[in-house]
């Protein structure tokens, strides 16, 4: 005869499989994301692309991120963050420890 225990209490939590919450963000989603973002597709994000970018990670405060990204990735200070200044824009948004949600 077999006797079959409920196995929700005879499992310790960190063995028992983890189901949604928060995932990081990577690198090849935010650029994903950036290419999303950039509306006009001139090849670099604008202010309002920034928020927008932003607001769509889940930001409180998107604008406020939009102006911190231009002053830390915007190298040439043209007030855009082009392609080739993506990658302090991906950085940035990394250290800030964006997540999203697996079901």
């Amino acid at each position: 005869m077999f006797f079959f225990r409920d196995s929700s209490k005879g499992i310790p939590s960190s063995c028992q499989r983890k189901r949604g919450g928060p995932v990081p963000v990577t690198e090849a989603q935010l650029k994903a994301i950036f290419k999303q973002c950039d509306t006009n597709r001139d090849g670099r994000l604008s202010k309002q692309e920034l928020k927008n970018f932003f607001a769509s990670l889940g930001s409180h405060l998107p604008g406020w991120r939009a102006g911190r990204v231009l002053r830390h990735a915007d190298g040439n200070e043209d007030g855009y963050v082009s392609e080739d200044e993506l990658d302090g824009l991906v950085k940035y948004a990394l250290r800030c420890g964006y997540t999203h949600s697996v079901k």
